[in-house]
């Protein structure tokens, strides 16, 4: 028999019907950075009993300032099995799915051939993001999308809105245009901030991986966008029991 003592506190705040949805739920996190691995922990330690995480990049370095996988010591692995192995550690119990890939089309079509009760979007490049999105759309599936959290340093202004709602963010207003060649103008709830970007943190990069530039980041900022990305989530599906009973 599955021990859930250690979800006690949780079940002590939402009580053992929205915990038992929690258990029997299907969370997909696509994105393994500053912010999708954060997202996908919390969303482990809410109780979700199954969980799909998708990433095809290695720790670099440069990820240890924000990323959940990246230590000194995980220079070169998997983000996506290192992130597996550290959920498993949480919840020995999870039903989890790896996939090592980025997305493209293909991809996307077939990764969201099956059923989610929610699909978190963390990827931070534009194509890949446009891919996702779109496919999700295009099956109905519930989705909460991370907007830019680079060149921010204030995690007060966080947001949830639809897409159409969001200004002062470089990142959304490009994903907002390429949404609009597609027939997507609004109905896209997503994560943002209305804080002005330091425009001093740009920098340019070689084009791997669909990604030409990003900002400089902070520690927490990623890990804000991650925490509400996950509240989003959670709370909607808590909220179906509710719906459920009356």
């Amino acid at each position: 028999m599955t021990d859930l003592s250690w979800l006690s506190r949780t079940e002590l705040l939402v009580g053992k019907a929205k915990l038992d949805k929690l258990q029997n739920s299907h969370v997909l996190v696509v994105g393994m950075g500053g912010v999708g691995s954060f997202a996908a922990e919390f969303i482990c330690r809410a109780g979700v009993g199954q969980m799909t995480i998708v990433d095809g990049d290695v720790v670099d370095p440069s990820n240890r300032n924000r990323q959940l996988p990246a230590l000194a010591t995980t220079h070169g692995q998997s983000k996506a099995d290192v992130m597996g192995a550290r959920l498993l550690s949480i919840n020995p119990d999870l039903k989890l799915h790896i996939r090592h890939e980025f997305i493209t089309p293909d991809t996307a079509a077939d990764l969201l051939s099956q059923h989610y009760d929610y699909v978190v979007d963390a990827i931070d490049s534009l194509t890949p993001k446009i891919h996702l999105i779109r496919a999700a759309k295009t099956r109905k599936m519930k989705i909460i999308s991370s907007m830019g959290a680079g060149g921010k340093l204030d995690p007060t202004q966080l947001k949830v809105v639809d897409i159409s709602k969001t200004y002062n963010c470089p990142f959304a207003q490009f994903i907002r245009q390429r949404l609009r060649k597609q027939g997507i103008s609004r109905g896209l709830k997503v994560v943002f901030s209305p804080e002005v970007v330091v425009k001093e943190s740009l920098m340019y990069t070689d084009g791997s991986n669909y990604k030409k530039s990003a900002y400089g980041t902070v520690s927490y900022l990623p890990a804000a966008f991650g925490g509400v990305c996950s509240s989003v989530v959670i709370r909607h599906l808590i909220a179906e029991v509710d719906k459920q009973q009356n």
